[in-house]
């Protein structure tokens, strides 16, 4: 690759020579499109790296850390395609004053979209900076190397990326041509390098927003009730601005909240306006099994996403079966914080929500502000991923920022908060019905999802009502139509479209405008539910048919990799015999690829049944993962463990309760999940692919694990449940029918 001279100038106070070089600008709309995706609207190469003059490189990413490990991921690839030791690589957190516009962290693309950025900016920089050391030392780059950051002569001679450019800019465009390092020459990445993010959070150092202070910051709690803010009685927030340390009582419209100097004295303040609030009558909470008819009985749009159902295939038998999921709480362990400063000019907002530039628009259209006068920032949170309450907790910050020039706001959420009021992972109701062939080969396939929205994040424009202290603050925004993302990523229908060949299918999704409750992204989106009933479903067809699960698996099948996943989990469980105890015990299969475009994971799971509480423990499992070109094995072990840890809490314990007063489960008594001592025993095998793109796995595991739970189920006792989540009082409903 070829790069012009464009300027020259002397390196400050050393008298040596320094080339800058810089690139051509893109030529054109196609070489803007063979870019990486991240790099077509973030095309200067001083967006993603920093050579910095104290010896190392920063590192910018649109993508945030929510625990997943990206932050050491991303790091990795910069190293090896730089030559610098991970050591000095600095990862820059989210800045909208800084940072490349890479929308939300979400869908399990970081790796896929931020690395593969990363990889070809640091390629580039590495090209440029070879190319200046090649003019300072006077020898063609092709014969220098490069040791943690230094370039060398074949002679002996050196000079370092921080003598050629620390603090200075690259002033290049990214190039679509440039070669990135082949697979062999990696020396980070492959390898299980420790996580960058864990020590402080494992030390109790501060590490995640809830621990921020800033000088002279006031902190503060929004109230929410059963009703409107409008319903507090007058009087009664003079009282509470009378009480020890509150500073004052905001109000907008309907948004409600108090500050005070101290935390514990905003709490008191918030709980003191909350008990003026004239409580709801109680309201009967619908019996968990109604949910399916529920969501079929409301208005809803109605698409069909996948059609090739031509011709009249011939159909031996005929099998349906029904199958739900419940509203699900993101049951985040710390709560939503954020903290805001309005200087008059300018408001900045540290949060934890996954996108920076979408928060910022949303802000500044709910404040009446350009884009150029919000700044986000993101902090670790302890507990985020999909769409939680950060943002809402980020807007409620803003609001009360703007009443409090100066001063930063902290905000932090309660517990019923955010179980109340953050938005939820919408129930589904999901009907599958197959046509065999005399064969046993499924020649027909429909499939039914009625489902609430996977998508109502807010961002600019009409999104911007997704946000409640942009409904409830004067001159509100209303809510938002629901919409939901269509294929090939999909929402409701992400992996509806089974990976099976079914020649003969046809798919709709029919998404519920008016909910009973506020439903955005929870992860996985729709793959969970809809991987549950495919993969469900295709185990009953097996056992109907008389087919082994595998097998019939296998029989539908053309995809290669898909097909070896299946083959090496096998094999991993005919190692592992199932495993015995005093209950009745079963073993399950489920297999998924991601959005059909991402991981592939087999899993086998084992199950114990106690026939006399009808209680099901998860045992053991066993995984199969294909993630293309591995990047850290310990960190894609890590999401693994966790999806199929935290699908096996939704599989056998979550659900959110309700009534027309509004979300009733709001602590962990009422909303309980998973504990350490019902983890399953967890083995995760990797399939590398060094010559595959890397792509993410963090969402690949929840469908398949709920799925492989039920199968193992049928498998123990004979008998099949369908309805999530399988508590001992359904176990024992099914036992006795």
């Amino acid at each position: 690759m070829q790069f012009q001279v464009t300027r020259r100038a002397f390196l400050v106070g050393t008298g040596a020579l320094f080339v800058a070089v810089s690139a051509p600008a893109l030529s054109s709309l196609a070489d803007r499109w063979a870019l990486p995706r991240s790099l077509r609207d973030n095309r200067t190469l001083d967006t993603w790296l920093r050579i910095d003059a104290g010896g190392t490189v920063t590192a910018f990413s649109g993508k945030v850390e929510l625990g997943q490990g990206i932050r050491t991921a991303l790091a990795q690839i910069v190293s090896d395609e730089l030559d610098v030791s991970i050591d000095r690589l600095r990862m820059a957190s989210v800045d909208t004053g800084r940072s490349p516009d890479e929308g939300r962290t979400a869908g399990s693309d970081s790796v896929a979209d931020s690395g593969s950025a990363l990889r070809h900016a640091a390629a580039q920089a590495r090209r440029i900076l070879l190319d200046n050391a090649g003019a300072r030392l006077t020898v063609d780059p092709g014969e220098l190397r490069v040791d943690d950051g230094v370039v060398h002569t074949p002679d002996g001679r050196s000079v370092s990326y921080w003598e050629l450019l620390g603090d200075r800019g690259f002033d290049a465009d990214l190039r679509p041509d440039v070669i990135v390092k082949a697979p062999a020459a990696s020396r980070s990445v492959g390898t299980s390098r420790p996580r960058l993010d864990l020590p402080a959070k494992v030390f109790g150092e501060p590490a995640f927003i809830q621990d921020l202070r800033l000088p002279d910051m006031v902190h503060a709690r929004v109230v929410r009730g059963g009703t409107v803010a409008r319903q507090v009685p007058s009087g009664a927030e003079d009282t509470v601005r009378g009480m020890p340390g509150v500073v004052d009582v905001v109000r907008d419209g309907d948004f409600l909240a108090v500050v005070a100097g101290r935390e514990e004295q905003a709490v008191a303040a918030a709980v003191a306006l909350r008990e003026t609030m004239p409580p709801l009558a109680p309201a009967p909470e619908p019996p968990p099994d109604d949910i399916p008819s529920l969501l079929r009985q409301l208005e809803a749009s109605d698409e069909v996403i996948a059609d090739t159902s031509r011709g009249a295939p011939g159909v031996a038998r005929e099998f349906s079966a029904e199958y739900s999921r419940p509203f699900l709480s993101h049951a985040s362990l710390g709560p939503s914080c954020a903290i805001a400063q309005w200087d008059g000019d300018t408001m900045t907002v540290w949060s934890h929500a996954q996108g920076m530039y979408p928060l910022r628009d949303a802000i500044a259209e709910t404040l009446g502000l350009s884009e150029n006068r919000v700044r986000c920032i993101h902090a670790d949170g302890a507990g985020c991923y999909g769409h939680n309450g950060a943002d809402d907790a980020a807007c409620d910050a803003a609001l009360i920022a703007r009443a409090m020039p100066g001063r930063p706001v902290r905000l932090q959420w309660m517990r019923d908060d955010e179980f109340r009021h953050a938005p939820v992972g919408s129930a589904m109701s999901l009907h599958a019905s197959a046509g065999l062939d005399a064969a046993g080969r499924i020649v027909r396939w429909r499939y039914d999802i009625y489902s609430g929205s996977h998508s109502m994040r807010p961002s600019g424009g009409r999104s911007v009502g997704n946000l409640l202290a942009a409904r409830e603050k004067t001159d509100p925004f209303p809510p938002a139509r629901a919409t939901d993302r269509g294929p090939p990523e999909g929402g409701a229908d992400r992996n509806a479209v089974p990976l099976y060949r079914f020649e003969n299918q046809r798919i709709t999704k029919h998404i519920v405008q008016n909910p009973p409750l506020r439903t955005s992204a929870l992860r996985s989106l729709g793959a969970h539910g809809n991987v549950f009933a495919i993969e469900s479903f295709i185990d009953e067809i097996a056992r109907e048919v008389g087919a082994d699960p595998f097998e019939y698996r296998l029989r539908h099948l053309d995809d290669s990799r898909a097909r070896d996943v299946l083959s090496r989990v096998r094999e991993l469980a005919a190692d592992a015999p199932a495993a015995m105890s005093a209950g009745r015990s079963g073993r399950g299969l489920a297999f998924a690829r991601y959005k059909n475009s991402s991981a592939y994971l087999a899993l086998v799971v084992d199950v114990d049944i106690d026939p006399g509480t009808g209680r099901i423990r998860v045992v053991r499992a066993l995984a199969v993962a294909d993630v293309g070109r591995v990047v850290n094995p310990d960190g894609v072990r890590n999401q693994i463990e966790g999806g199929i840890v935290q699908a096996t809490s939704w599989t056998l314990r979550e659900q959110v309760r309700f009534s027309a007063g509004g979300i009733e489960s709001a602590d962990w008594a009422t909303y309980p999940i998973l504990g350490f001592r019902d983890a399953p025993e967890i083995d995760v095998v990797l399939i590398d692919r060094p010559d595959e793109p890397s792509v993410g796995v963090g969402e690949a595991a929840q469908g398949p694990t709920s799925a492989a739970i039920a199968n193992a189920v049928a498998d123990a006792v004979g008998v099949r449940l369908r309805h999530l989540p399988f508590t001992p009082a359904r176990m024992n409903a099914a036992l006795r029918a």
